[in-house]
């Protein structure tokens, strides 16, 4: 999978995103700000969400349409997206701003106006929030524009998942990538279950990362030893800006340290290699190996009185012990000398 200039696959390092949702708070300026922002805090991609409060529900006040059971409650639907919804407006703005930075930007799409929409911006990429997994029409539009597409699966069954991957493949399209998520605001450490972003990868045959919603860095490390290729974080620049948002974001500082935490992680998680390096062959130094602890004369016995295995690791291998013991020394050996088999007949 490549996004823009970023190559994505078992090798390359994770991909991440810094989520801009509804952190602007209603500002262009704090917009573009969280984009410089973003790229400072060590982010490759900065995404939108990309819907009006009119595309993605109806302004009504029956039940059905208001929020229970998160940390929106009591809000209605349409007001909650109407406050929260980025302004098609802003988008080429956006879009331009986060390419000077070197940042890759692309969206969210609700509805098939925004794929539209985000056509004729050359978004490189698409995203599947977790609540429309179950879309399948709005999948198949997007999947049908022949560019990646990442799909969250917080409130997805293994049929949802089935039913979407499937979607995007019977339209031509296997550029997909599945990320993890708990769709709860914030998300409980405890239901993070990351051994499914290796059950992800592994049961689709498609690249598999995080959507994370939990607090600190510690879930997106976890993904990353657990193969995450993708990670994706809420940001803001600062908390006390305020919206619907802003308490389960990252700040800059957060970010920063979660994406060196990240990248730390890649790092320790290296390759099945059995070869040294050059600074772990010099630790060998440091092994036991068969050493004289006695002086002993030309023609006496090997016995384990004077001989034992000890560090350093410059003599004799310790699994030639039992072999060398009762063996007689051609030469005089003093305490501290190695031993080695062209001493002993």
């Amino acid at each position: 999978m490549r996004i823009d200039s970023f190559k994505i696959d078992e090798r390359s390092p994770v991909f991440i995103i810094a989520e801009l949702s509804a952190n602007h708070n209603g500002s262009l300026e704090n917009a573009l700000e969280t984009i410089k922002s973003a790229k400072r805090a060590g982010a490759n991609c900065i995404k939108l969400q990309t819907y009006t409060a009119d595309t993605i529900t109806i302004d009504s006040d029956k039940p059905d349409f208001m929020i229970k059971d998160t940390i929106w409650d009591g809000r209605k639907l349409h007001s909650l997206y109407k406050e929260a919804f980025t302004p098609w407006e802003w988008h080429k703005q956006l879009f331009e701003a986060a390419k000077a930075e070197g940042l890759i930007c692309f969206s969210s799409p609700f509805d098939f106006s925004a794929v539209d929409f985000l056509e004729e911006l050359n978004a490189p990429a698409y995203k599947i929030a977790s609540f429309e997994i179950t879309d399948i029409p709005l999948i198949e539009y997007v999947a049908s524009k022949g560019k990646p597409i990442i799909i969250s699966t917080g409130i997805a069954q293994k049929e949802d998942i089935e039913l979407a991957v499937d979607a995007c493949k019977r339209m031509g399209n296997d550029e997909i990538a599945l990320l993890k998520c708990t769709s709860s605001y914030p998300a409980p450490i405890e239901e993070a279950n990351m051994v499914m972003v290796k059950d992800l990868a592994e049961r689709y045959g498609v690249i598999s990362g995080l959507s994370d919603h939990t607090l600190g860095s510690t879930v997106p490390v976890v993904a990353t030893c657990f193969g995450a290729k993708i990670i994706e974080k809420h940001f803001i620049i600062d908390r006390e800006i305020g919206g619907p948002d802003a308490s389960f974001s990252m700040n800059e500082q957060e970010f920063s340290e979660m994406v060196k935490a990240v990248r730390e992680a890649e790092k320790a998680i290296g390759n099945i290699d059995y070869e040294l390096t050059p600074k772990q062959l010099k630790g060998r130094d440091f092994s036991r190996s068969l050493y004289i602890v006695e002086d002993i004369e030309a023609g006496d016995e090997i016995t384990p009185q004077n001989v034992k295995s000890i560090r350093p690791g410059f003599g004799l291998h310790p699994k030639f012990y039992p072999e060398v013991l009762g063996k007689r020394v051609k030469v005089k050996l003093e305490k501290g000398d190695r031993l080695d088999f062209s001493q002993l007949f």
